[in-house]
């Protein structure tokens, strides 16, 4: 009888499959992942070698009424921490060219910068001369300053505020210039995109920018672990649209409700197809910590393998 029920538990411990953590597929992508921070969410972490990789770039979104000095102040730390430091320069909150230069110059005083996100910024009415991340770039200052990396924003649902209409046609026009700018410059250039949680529409929009000949790499950005509470806040928030349907497909499954959303999925499907597929253009993840940096870092240490280990823990 004994032996029976040791024959029935192995053949059921057989059934139930096996899963390689981490998913080397999944490492691979993850290699040189970047984190999004504001000074406020930065200042809960005590050391940021606990938590991310040697090198790790880290973004530090301005949002309008942030002073300045918290954001630079904040870019001091993370560059003491070992991080390379990109703030956002958000074009319709910068008065002029005088404002520009000045925190080009408190950042690269205090921090060392030498990398920077441009983008038009979330407020309706430009506070000066500025509307556009374009313009911030003919402004000649990033050149001037010795940038050694911008970046700019990617839709891969578009961007109401920018085409109303729905369609992708002024958006599209811009990276096109963005594009026409990367080879006249000697700073490389990416497109970091707001984050959307299906892997599909990515791949296709991806392959779209690819065919229309506009061939900067693709950070793709990726919401962290969050309650689907939070998810669901930030996507109206942010215009996250079409994706939306899968967090209110999982807010229906009671099963699922309460528990955090993780980027598993679509991290994992979005890895399988770089690995398919080498000259694809999506070459990094970006994350969005929207449930916390801690919880975001430690899903990525679950997941990433050695691309994820923290500083100090090497």
């Amino acid at each position: 009888m004994k032996d029976k029920i040791m024959s029935l538990l192995n053949f059921r411990r057989k059934e139930v499959p096996s899963v390689e953590l981490p998913n080397p597929a999944v490492e691979a992508f993850l290699q040189d992942y970047s984190i999004e921070v504001m000074p406020r969410t930065a200042e809960k972490v005590e050391n940021f070698r606990d938590l991310l990789p040697e090198g790790t770039r880290v973004y530090i979104a301005h949002i309008e009424g942030t002073p300045i000095e918290d954001m630079v102040a904040t870019a001091a730390r993370l560059n003491a921490d070992g991080c390379k430091v990109m703030p956002h320069f958000p074009a319709r909150i910068i008065k002029d060219a005088a404002t520009l230069e000045n925190w080009i110059n408190m950042y690269q005083g205090e921090a060392d910068v030498k990398q920077a996100l441009l983008l038009a910024g979330g407020v309706t009415a430009p506070h000066g001369d500025f509307s556009d991340s374009m313009q911030l770039m003919d402004s000649g200052l990033f050149d001037k300053y010795g940038f050694e990396r911008l970046h700019v924003a990617g839709h891969p649902e578009g961007n109401r505020d920018i085409d109303t209409d729905g369609t992708r046609l002024r958006v599209d026009d811009a990276l096109r210039w963005k594009q026409g700018f990367s080879e006249r410059t000697d700073a490389k250039m990416a497109i970091a995109t707001q984050f959307a949680f299906e892997a599909q529409p990515i791949i296709e929009w991806a392959d779209s920018l690819k065919f229309a000949g506009i061939d900067l790499p693709i950070h793709i950005g990726i919401a962290g672990p969050a309650k689907l509470q939070t998810l669901i806040k930030f996507a109206v928030a942010c215009g996250v649209g079409p994706s939306l349907k899968v967090l209110q497909k999982r807010a229906m499954d009671v099963t699922k409700l309460l528990l955090p959303y993780e980027p598993t999925d679509v991290v994992a499907e979005l890895a399988a197809h770089k690995a398919a597929n080498p000259d694809f253009n999506i070459s990094h993840v970006h994350f969005f910590p929207l449930g916390g940096i801690k919880a975001n870092a430690n899903w990525a240490i679950e997941n990433g393998g050695a691309s994820a280990q923290p500083a100090n823990a090497v």
